[in-house]
């Protein structure tokens, strides 16, 4: 009997090491990102201000690459009213061309070079249920990215920087 559970106990032991010892694997990118440049590259190669001189912005990417983004223009006019309900057609407009948000589930094609999104809720709904990929360097705590051309032919850039 002795035996028996001797050998029991060496069994389990050796299951729960090897258990101790299998680390998870975390997401490359996972990790607190602050929005450092939104930019846009004009057709002409010219680089301008996509969302103001000092644009706000957070992305978060958990371990599994789970992933929210918010980007904001910092110089957004505040509602004449404190209720949404209220707002003007000009305010709505100016709300949402002054910000890009979304979440999902985030994917790196090394071999392309792309970040691929896969967007479950978007402040733009035409993006939900959507796969998105993005060209991307990454250079330590920097992370860039490029969006597809929009149809006036400019290229939005996004630059973001690690704080954690």
């Amino acid at each position: 009997m002795k035996l028996l559970t001797g050998a029991l106990f060496a069994l389990l032991a050796g299951l729960g090491a090897r258990d101790a010892q299998a680390q998870p694997r975390t997401f490359p990118l996972q990790g607190t990102w602050i929005l450092v440049a939104a930019d846009k590259r004009l057709p002409n190669g010219e680089i301008t201000r996509d969302y103001g001189e000092q644009p706000k912005g957070t992305l978060m990417v958990d371990a599994t690459g789970q992933y929210s983004l918010q980007i904001f223009r910092s110089d957004r006019q505040r509602f004449g009213s404190d209720s949404k309900a209220d707002a003007s057609a000009d305010e709505f407009r100016a709300a949402v061309m002054g910000s890009s948000t979304h979440y999902g589930a985030l994917a790196i094609d090394e071999q392309a070079g792309e970040l691929v999104f896969s967007i479950d809720g978007a402040s733009f709904p035409n993006w939900e249920g959507t796969t998105q990929r993005r060209k991307y360097t990454q250079d330590g705590a920097e992370l860039r990215y490029t969006v597809p051309p929009r149809a006036d032919g400019s290229v939005p850039i996004s630059v973001w920087r690690r704080v954690d």
